[in-house]
């Protein structure tokens, strides 16, 4: 009986798995399998374009000019900052570019990297900050544990939640390395990347609101100037 009942099994198993196969390559799956041909196409094409000289170089050590904390938002990437970031932003991400899950890698790109510029992006439609605005209980652990960093109000709209946080992420870092900031060994900017033009600055500004605490446009332009940045006023975000 039992090697009858087993038999049965195994022939059941046998018939059922072409099924699951052929309904695995029309889900999720499937489009992973296919993303996965696009990324490794790409990247023959990118180490192709970029030649032998480029990652010889790349070996030889990293120096990033800037430690960048930006949100893990699949929008927001580094193609809008830096025509070639490559060992030249210290990238940190997270949900709601928010520094306290992400401290040892930014102390990493500043004091051990010596990264001269911190900067810190929010960014327009913020999933993080919409939900760290509302009740996000249900959420996982985890991700409630980061949206706890952010300290807004509930109720906040969109892009003043952004740009609190920004504020906010600011201080903090400014509190940790105001020695540095003092000694012009560190600049710290806050800047809201807004694609959706909720600032009305333009579609896709990259728009300055804090430059070492620093909020109001004047004093922003100030301390750009101080640290010998040069005059960015058309890029330092006015308040109304």
């Amino acid at each position: 009986m039992f090697k009858k009942f087993s038999a049965a099994l195994l022939a059941t198993s046998f018939l059922a798995a072409p099924s699951m196969v052929l309904a695995s390559e029309h889900g999720e799956a499937a489009v992973a399998r296919a993303f996965i041909k696009e990324i490794m196409a790409d990247d023959s094409a990118y180490i192709a374009a970029k030649g032998p000289a480029f990652f010889q170089e790349l070996s030889k050590g990293q120096h990033p000019r800037a430690t960048v904390v930006t949100c893990s938002d699949s929008r927001v990437h580094t193609n809008m900052l830096d025509k070639t970031p490559e060992g030249d932003l210290f990238m940190v991400r997270n949900i709601g570019n928010q520094l306290a899950t992400a401290r040892g890698s930014v102390e990493y790109g500043i004091n051990h990297l010596g990264s001269s510029l911190l900067l810190i992006i929010g960014h327009a439609k913020c999933g993080a900050i919409a939900a760290a605005s509302g009740d996000y209980s249900k959420l996982e652990p985890a991700i409630q544990k980061e949206l706890d960093t952010i300290k807004i109000s509930k109720g906040t709209g969109n892009i003043d939640g952004v740009k609190t946080n920004v504020n906010n992420q600011v201080a903090a870092a400014v509190e940790e390395w105001k020695e540095e900031i003092r000694e012009g060994h560190l600049l710290v900017i806050g800047a809201v990347y807004d694609f959706a033009d909720d600032m009305k600055q333009g579609s896709g500004k990259l728009n300055l609101i804090n430059v070492n605490g620093q909020t109001d446009a004047a004093k922003m332009r100030s301390e750009l100037v101080r640290k010998d940045i040069g005059d960015e006023s058309d890029t330092v975000q006015h308040r109304h």
